[in-house]
């Protein structure tokens, strides 16, 4: 059985709490984890990247000389592609990014980034996360205590509390989302898993 010890938030242990191993401890899939970061990382691009072809770009409506007897070589329009001004040949014309993966892959590859934490001693998890005041200050205060200060930390909460999110906003290393909002680019774009133990209950109920 997989146990991790609980904390306060000013960094005592508390006691040693048992974790479901079919979520926390499984062998993790790398090909499975690596496909489902490629699929998150591609519906993040825009895909509006575009380039104006022949029938677009404005000008060039007659033929800039007759086809024979100029000593040139012949020409059509001025804003074809090899002219200053013409068209982009092959260019990049807006598409979607994004890719599908099956539930049964997309459940196994959240599984196997938490496996990872776990295993990695990167998971803390803290009785409950209360601060008095949004302040960064005393945000900071906590972090400091659990020794998450310098880390890119994912905070998980059962619910989302104004004051966490207030006086977490203006740290770039943290992110704080509901226990129903993990998702598995998150995870392992994080140094450190903070989560509530209410949190990892309602994980484990949702995933079991």
């Amino acid at each position: 059985m997989a146990k991790t010890a609980l904390l306060n938030i000013k960094g005592e242990k508390l006691k040693d709490i048992d974790l479901n191993d079919k979520i926390w401890n499984i062998e993790p899939n790398d090909a499975v984890l690596h496909n489902a970061l490629i699929l998150s990382l591609a519906s993040l691009r825009q895909g509006t990247a575009k380039t104006k072809n022949r029938s677009e770009v404005s000008g060039g409506g007659r033929k800039p000389w007759r086809q024979k007897g100029t000593g040139r070589a012949r020409q059509g329009s001025i804003r074809a592609t090899q002219w200053r001004g013409g068209a982009t040949v092959f260019g990049p014309t807006p598409r979607s990014y994004k890719k599908k993966m099956n539930k049964k892959e997309s459940r196994l590859a959240l599984l196997s980034a938490l496996s990872y934490k776990y295993k990695g001693k990167e998971l803390v998890v803290v009785d409950n996360i209360t601060l008095e005041t949004p302040k960064t200050k005393e945000f900071i205060s906590v972090l400091n205590n659990l020794k998450l200060n310098d880390k890119k930390v994912l905070v998980v909460t059962s619910e989302l509390d104004d004051n966490i999110i207030l006086g977490s906003r203006n740290l770039d290393n943290i992110l704080v989302l509901a226990n129903e909002e993990i998702n598995t680019l998150d995870i392992v774009n994080a140094d450190f898993i903070l989560a509530t133990e209410d949190a990892i209950k309602k994980i484990e109920e949702v995933l079991s």
